[in-house]
Formats: C-alpha cells, structure tokens, sequence
C-alpha cells in the first residue's frame, strides 16, 4: 500500500499578510511555510525591504534581505487609499483566518482597516498587531526599530566587556523574537476559535518581547537592582565566571562552557586550579585571571586537538565556526538547515532551513518570494468580486 503523503500543519489555513521589514514578513513566512496561504499586500513601490538589503547585495535586481524573510507567498499591489482598492484589501480580509499587520499604531484604523471596523465584516479573524512600543502609551507614536528597542531594554548592558560600549546583537533580535511571540500567539488564538467561533485582537511589539526574552537577567538584576559588572577578558555575560568564553588556538577558537575549572584545568595541564576551591563552574571573584590563564594555554594547539582531548571528558565545548565552516558542518548539513531553490530572476538560492521538524507533517519552499504584484491578478479572481474587464484595467 503506498504510503499517504504528509500534509502541511496549517493547510487552508489564510492569511492576511499587510506586513513590512523584518518581524513581520518572518512571522508570516514561517506560518507559510507549515502550509498557510499568505496574501501578502504590498503598496505600489513595495515592501520597504524590497528597497534594502544587507550588505546592499541585490542579485537579479531582488533584495536580499526580502528574498530571506517572503518565501511562500503571494502578492498584490494595493493602493489603499484607492476606494477600489480598499474594497478589494477588505475582500481578501473578509475570507481570512489570520491577519497580521505592523505599521505604526493608528495607521490600520485610519485607513478603515481597523480591528473594530474589519471585525463587523470578520468576526471570526485573529488580527495581529505588532508595533515598535505597544499601541498606547508615550513612546507609541514614536519610530519603533531593532537597534531602538534594544536601546529602551537595557540588554545591551549584558554585552561587551568592562569599560567598552554596551554591545547590541548583530542579529535584529528584537525584531526576529517579536516574530516568535506573533507565531505562537496566532496559534494558540486560531486553537481558541475552535472552542468559540471567534477571532480576536493581539498586539505584540519589539520592547515587550526583548524584555521578555531576558527574563533570567532581567529578573537577576530585579532582585537587588545592582547592575553587573561585565567582564574585562570578554567572558560573554556579567553574572557567569570562568571559565566561560571564547579562547583562540593555533587553528581558530574553542568556546568553553560553564565547566568546573578544576577538571578543566587538569585536562589542559594548569596545575594553579587543582585545589578544591576551584571546583565550580561558575567562579567570579578573580575570572578575568582564570581566563587570562587558560587563554595562555590554549593557544598552544589546535582547536581540533583540544576537542580530542575534551569531549572524550565530557567538558561543555565546541569549535566556534566560521560562516564558511557553519554551511559544511555536519551536524547543520544532517539537520537540513541550508535549503536551495530555483528563483525566477536571480536562479539558485541558498537560505536557511525549516527549524522545526513535524512527525506527521510537513515543511516545503511551495513559493520563492514573489516579484512585486506578482499574483495580482490571480489574487483578485480569487478573493474579489471583480470581473474579468475589471481585473484586465485593474492595475
């Protein structure tokens, strides 16, 4: 008997997609990629990150960065000042499951887009809001961006070492969790609508889900309010000692987790830490002088050599790769973490992988992201009531 093909997890599942930047469209990509339809309403110059791309690479003319965050969807241009083509953005909403949206607070409202207004046409849709600050409060009004939110957390205070500038994360992290929360949320509302048969309003935003996210460190400082002191010798975090961190060897770098300096010192031939009192994982008095030490000892080999000599110990360590080295790991090839595909503009195109894996479900690239209006047409025979000769003027 031929074995039934798996099903994706969210199929008939359809969304909305009025999102621009990052923490939206990755929001929305990811609920495509477990199967949901993504209709992703673009303005007529096109989602602002069509315009922007990390390290102004723009293969085949496609923004990089748009090309990372807009795979399985389809779109349509809409002037949403257009009386027309309002009415066709509440045509698409009306038959919506999830709508997910990110300009600043008010704008949705202002255009009739608005929960109040779209939940008369839809009561049964999730509207999903997602903003720099909140919508209300001072700082609703203002420009809401990774680097900003980071800012208003504090978090940049964990990172770095002493007497240097806070240090913000390379990755938008404040923008990518907050893409987290919105998946999860729209999840657990959608399962909610099958006990009610109502949808219901959701706000997420960069600031809450940056503090949220660092509810260890957060909740440390809470308990005395004594900010920590970072690091001189680059241990990666204020409240954890050595021999934690990154240290060069002949080859590169190893990163040493949080083990017993004792054991540790052993291994590598540091007889200064055997006594007892080293004998944790976690020393803070003097950690700049333990490091300053064990750095002197593992540069005298390779990364590959000391490996050898410590995971047979079962010492929390790794090599720390390069970009080069990441993409022919083999654990990351084993996990299918680096996907290709075929795009129309620019051909093969590598991209990170599904993070997920599903035992009865599954993940695939159904779509590369789309050129502008790509699916206008298609879009409108689909969800609007307009006719042929008004589909073929439309534009």
């Amino acid at each position: 008997m031929k074995k039934k093909e798996a099903s994706q997890a969210l199929n008939g599942v359809v969304i909305a997609d009025f999102t621009q930047l990052a923490q939206g469209p990755w929001a929305t990509q990811m609920l495509g990629d477990m199967g949901a339809e993504i209709i992703k309403v673009e303005p007529p110059g096109g989602d602002w990150m069509r315009h922007y791309a990390y390290g102004n690479l723009f293969p085949g003319g496609e923004s990089i960065s748009f090309l990372s965050f807009n795979r399985n969807k389809r779109s349509i241009v809409l002037d949403l000042k257009q009386e027309k083509h309002l009415q066709v953005a509440k045509d698409i909403i009306a038959k919506a499951d999830i709508l997910v949206e990110n300009f600043r607070p008010g704008v949705m409202s202002r255009l009739g887009l608005g929960y109040d207004e779209i939940k008369n046409i839809n009561p049964r849709l999730i509207f999903c809001s997602s903003s720099g600050y909140g919508v209300d409060g001072p700082y609703a009004d203002r420009p809401g961006q990774d680097l900003l939110a980071q800012a208003v957390s504090g978090v940049p205070y964990f990172n770095g070492s002493k007497d240097q500038l806070p240090v913000v994360t390379a990755v938008g992290m404040a923008d990518l969790l907050t893409s987290l929360f919105i998946v999860q949320s729209v999840l657990a509302a959608l399962y909610q609508r099958n006990e009610t048969g109502l949808g219901q309003k959701i706000d997420a935003c960069l600031l809450n889900s940056i503090l949220s996210f660092h509810t260890q460190e957060i909740t440390s400082f809470l308990h005395n309010e004594e900010m920590p002191e970072r690091s001189g010798k680059g241990i990666p975090n204020p409240w954890l000692g050595a021999p934690y961190g990154l240290y060069k060897t002949m080859t590169g770098y190893i990163a040493i987790g949080m083990n017993s300096v004792k054991k540790l010192a052993e291994l590598v031939g540091l007889k200064k830490y055997a006594g007892d009192k080293y004998d944790s994982n976690n020393i803070l008095d003097n950690r700049d002088e333990i490091k300053a030490d064990f750095e002197k000892v593992f540069i005298t080999r390779t990364t590959d050599e000391w490996l050898d000599i410590l995971l047979p110990h079962d010492i929390w360590c790794a090599k720390l790769n390069s970009l080069h080295d990441m993409k022919d790991d083999k654990q990351v090839l084993h996990n299918e973490m680096i996907l290709e595909y075929d795009h129309p503009k620019i051909g093969k195109i590598k991209t990170p992988g599904f993070p997920v894996k599903f035992s009865s479900s599954k993940q695939q690239i159904r779509r590369v992201p789309p050129t502008l209006g790509q699916h206008t047409e298609e879009i409108l025979r689909e969800f609007s009531g307009l006719s042929d000769e008004e589909i073929k003027t439309f534009k």
